[in-house]
């Protein structure tokens, strides 16, 4: 029998001037499986994959205890130089990992670390790209890339060597739905074919469960499940509602049998309930949302942009004469696949770039949360940056003292935004991918937080690519393709009837609802019996679409 890639026995460790992070955890990841890591924010997945490759303890210091074995190396004997050997790693933000000036210097300085022969080097730059979709983007800039961009480029660097286990935390959080899915299916061949041990880490389940061999869920830094997908779903509806995925919820809410651990189990479980809603079942709803919509359409915009246009130099255009208006008190989700000008139209409209052509009208300040949370938290001490009130308004009351490097990707994430919040108020408040590291119940928080903001008067704009979230907040969507807004209307009608652009739950009911509460009460009016008084009617043939 092979040896473990990955094996810990009752390892435990503590951040300096922290609590402890993670206690007795004991397991074994074979080579050649694909293991998904669940929990909640802070619940230690981003510390255990630190840990896995070596920068817990020898970066981040701290206490370890334990026994962590990582391709037959020590992590407490042997540093994060020594374990690139036999794991690569992504991390939640690529940017900070990306260390090249050019994307081809970015593969090839692994191998190049490693003594490889030119010839060696440059076809296993040529067939990693090419498998990991980045091709295209060997001769560019690294400077110039989006951040889904910069994620595939980071993926391509820690797989170029060949490694046997792979590291990766929150890896489609930046990446479009087709792009998420594609990376998700490309993990799986690397898996499959290359027999690469994959490790994710991740709060958006329902993208991975599909792809897994098994999920660990960590709870306060501990092992609590270890079981395969469905037998985690199962766990997650009794002990962790805030873990299920959204088909999950749907089943659980409606009552039927089953925690199905895709879009095609989901189907076949409705199919056998006899359930078979379809769009139809959500135009009242759809009509009444846009109609609130359009009644905010006599307001005076907060911020406008009109006839914008953006040129870079040897490259087509960022923005092509795009216009957009953004209403005082409007929720609005702005999606589009990586480098269709979402991050772009942010900073242009909060004044960090000028576009080349057009003009920009604002009533008042803008407030921007970048992608990389790390820019704005500068002190060793989280309260430093954002204060008593704002670590307590992140959640993080009680680790004023912690260091925000030692926090994981959500918690850098919500202080952040505390900080970007604090010199309010403002006429129009710009996030930028704001749920990377969130959980559920973080993320529910995040959207109390916009309502408060919209409802104080602000137009709060999310760049995002999550879906669900994009369908829990938003009362508009605005879809960017290429540098334009080619949809714009409200998310029942941009996101229902969609198979990327989508939720898990419109893609299980065939567009009927877009969330599992909705669509619990609309599979509920399915099962309702017929009016005594009504006529006989044929069985529904209708399948889901």
């Amino acid at each position: 029998m092979a040896e473990p890639v990955v094996r810990a026995e009752r390892f435990a460790y503590s951040y300096p001037d922290a609590g402890q992070s993670l206690h007795d955890v004991s397991l074994e990841i074979e080579p050649g499986t694909f293991t998904v890591l669940a929990g909640l924010s802070g619940s230690g997945k981003s510390t255990l994959l630190r840990a896995m490759c070596g920068l817990v303890p020898h970066f981040h210091g701290g206490e370890a205890s334990g026994e962590l074995v990582v391709g037959g190396l020590d992590v407490r004997e042997h540093g994060p130089g020594e374990l690139a050997a036999v794991c690569g790693t992504v991390f939640q933000e690529p940017e900070t990992q990306v260390v090249m000036g050019g994307v081809r210097a970015e593969l090839e300085l692994p191998l190049e670390h490693r003594g490889e022969p030119r010839a060696a080097l440059a076809r296993a730059v040529e067939e990693t790209a090419l498998a990991l979709g980045v091709g295209h983007l060997l001769e560019r800039r690294t400077d110039t890339l989006s951040g889904g961009e910069l994620q595939r480029v980071a993926l391509a660097a820690a797989m170029v060597h060949g490694p046997e286990l792979l590291l990766l935390d929150e890896p489609t959080s930046q990446l479009d739905p087709v792009a998420g899915d594609e990376l998700v299916w490309l993990l799986r061949r690397l898996n499959e074919d290359w027999g690469t041990a994959v490790v994710v880490a991740e709060h958006r389940l329902e993208r991975c469960l599909p792809a897994a061999d098994r999920v660990i869920a960590l709870v306060e830094g501990r092992v609590a499940c270890d079981a395969p997908p469905g037998d985690f779903l199962a766990w997650a509806a009794e002990s962790m509602p805030a873990l299920a995925t959204p088909a999950a919820r749907l089943f659980s809410l409606a009552g039927l049998p089953g925690r199905p651990a895709s879009v095609k189990e989901a189907r076949a479980g409705l199919r056998e309930a006899g359930l078979t809603p379809t769009s139809k079942s959500v135009k009242p709803s759809l009509e009444n949302r846009r109609r609130r919509w359009w009644r905010k359409s006599d307001a005076s915009p907060a911020l406008a942009l009109r006839g914008i246009w953006l040129e870079i130099e040897d490259g087509p255009p960022v923005l092509r004469g795009l216009d957009l208006e953004l209403l005082p008190g409007e929720r609005v989700a702005l999606m589009g696949r990586n480098g269709a000008g979402k991050s772009t139209l942010l900073r242009l409209a909060k004044g960090l770039d000028e576009p080349t052509r057009g003009r920009i009208e604002r009533t008042g300040d803008v407030a921007l949360l970048l992608q990389t949370p790390g820019d704005y938290l500068i002190h060793e001490h989280a309260v430093d940056d954002a204060g008593a009130a704002g670590v307590a308004a992140a959640g993080l009351a009680g680790r004023e003292r912690a260091n925000p490097r030692d926090l994981s990707g959500g918690e850098r994430q919500r202080l952040a935004l505390e900080v970007v919040l604090a010199g309010g108020p403002y006429a129009a408040v710009l996030l930028d991918e704001p749920t990377r590291g969130m959980d559920r119940a973080h993320k529910d928080g995040l959207a109390e937080r916009i309502g408060e903001l919209a409802a104080a008067g602000a137009a709060v704009v999310v760049a995002t690519h999550d879906t669900e979230f994009a369908a829990s907040f938003a009362d508009r969507v605005v879809l960017l393709g290429q540098g334009v807004v080619i949809g714009d209307g409200p998310p029942a009608e941009v996101l229902g009837g969609g198979r990327h652009f989508s939720t898990e739950v419109a893609r299980v009911t065939g567009g009927a609802a877009l969330l599992p509460e909705e669509a619990a009460r609309v599979l509920a009016g399915a099962r309702a019996p017929a009016p005594a008084a009504a006529a006989p009617r044929e069985p529904s043939r209708e399948v889901l679409r």
